[in-house]
């Protein structure tokens, strides 16, 4: 009985190892969306573990109302699914700086914003991840005051 109960731990240790995916260590490039998000992102991810990692966006606009420059970090959690697509979820926060034009002009602002992100994202065997995800933003101030909607595609070099 005890080799049996052995055998199945040891079997079962084996199913675990072999579905689990290593994530990039690091990954570096763009994210782009713009559902009331900043448009362009320049993106970076970086392992912490075998399955969550942290993510660091700078994405900036330059509109006919305001230039906007807007700082995101997100700690992530990243689960298998199948073959070299993961899911993750995550949460995080930032700060957006606003510079007003035209209408707008003297509405200077830094505001703070907490945010949620979800995606799904496809890992090749050259050092390239694509991702679609998406992330809600609750900001506080007068051009963040109020909940907004981003997706977006992510294209990056992994390393």
């Amino acid at each position: 009985m005890k080799k049996l109960l052995l055998l199945s731990i040891v079997l079962l240790g084996f199913t675990f190892a072999g579905s689990a995916q290593d994530i990039a260590d690091n990954a570096i490039g763009l994210r782009l969306g713009d559902s009331d998000g900043l448009g362009a992102e320049v993106s970076y991810q970086r392992a912490l573990g075998e399955n969550n990692r942290l993510e660091a966006d700078l994405g900036w606009r330059n509109s006919n109302t305001y230039n906007a420059i807007k700082l995101t970090g997100l700690y992530q959690w990243v689960w298998h699914l199948d073959g070299n697509f993961n899911w993750y979820a995550g949460a995080g926060g930032g700060i957006a700086i606003f510079d007003g034009k035209k209408v707008l002009k003297g509405t200077d602002e830094t505001a703070l914003f907490v945010a949620g992100n979800v995606g799904i994202e496809y890992s090749f065997d050259i050092p390239l991840l694509l991702s679609l995800d998406f992330r809600p933003e609750l900001g506080f101030g007068d051009f963040t005051d109020d909940l907004d909607f981003d997706i977006a595609f992510g294209i990056r070099y992994k390393f």
